[in-house]
């Protein structure tokens, strides 16, 4: 045997580490043992069945008891694609009728309430715009100006204060009826999302958070498969 560091052969026992002989070098007294075991890590395909787990309703923790894989390492791999995922997929076609709606969730605590306005097209699944934080107008400015560009015919919402500053006149319509849509994709996000769940345990530790499980979604929803961190 000799020393990995110096080559020496002169080589002493020295204990065991982790029930493995340890041996030390007498030449440079470089510590080791005979035989390491490989780098420990999970391959592409075990973080696609995690990560497709997480954006099917399962929470990080209950993920590390079926996969065996700690709920720290899950939620690194969603914070990696959310950062490379964008907010949402520009429209095919652009819509001729948006609707607009919000939805309520909590982040940190469940005293804390949050909201995320969503838009989508009235003809067309899936959701093409997002924005996280309160009900105010200066929240929803910028998602105004990606729903701005469409130009539709007329804009389908609940009748929230904030719309008619950013509506033009007689380009809004007031309907809970006419907003299936937007509610049904609300819906999808909750059901989806455990920590969007009306009734759950599960909630976000914080806002960024949210946002990469939110991209993380809108993208499995569309392409059918979630993308693999490196």
């Amino acid at each position: 045997m000799q020393c990995p560091e110096c080559g020496s052969t002169s080589i002493s026992k020295n204990g065991k580490q982790r029930g493995k002989q340890n041996y030390l070098c007498k030449n440079c007294r470089r510590q080791f043992i005979e035989t390491y075991d490989p780098p420990s890590g999970y391959d592409d395909e075990f973080k696609r069945e995690c990560l497709k787990l997480y954006v099917n309703g399962m929470g990080f923790r209950a993920i590390e008891r079926v996969k065996g894989v700690h709920h720290t390492t899950v939620i690194t791999w969603v914070k990696q694609i959310g950062e490379l995922l964008p907010d949402a997929y520009a429209p095919d076609v652009p819509p001729t009728v948006g609707e607009l709606d919000e939805l309520e969730t909590f982040v940190g605590s469940k005293k804390n309430k949050i909201c995320l306005w969503t838009a989508v097209d009235h003809f067309r699944k899936g959701i093409l715009g997002w924005i996280l934080d309160d009900h105010s107008a200066e929240t929803f400015r910028p998602l105004w100006a990606i729903v701005a560009t469409w130009q539709c015919y007329f804009y389908v919402t609940d009748g929230w204060s904030v719309y008619p500053g950013f509506i033009p006149d007689g380009d809004q319509i007031v309907s809970k009826t006419y907003m299936t849509r937007v509610e049904g994709e609300n819906t999808c996000l909750r059901h989806y999302l455990a920590r969007l769940h009306r009734k759950t345990l599960y909630y976000s530790k914080s806002v960024e958070m949210l946002a990469h499980s939110i991209r993380s979604l809108l993208h499995y929803l569309k392409f059918g498969d979630v993308p693999v961190p490196e």
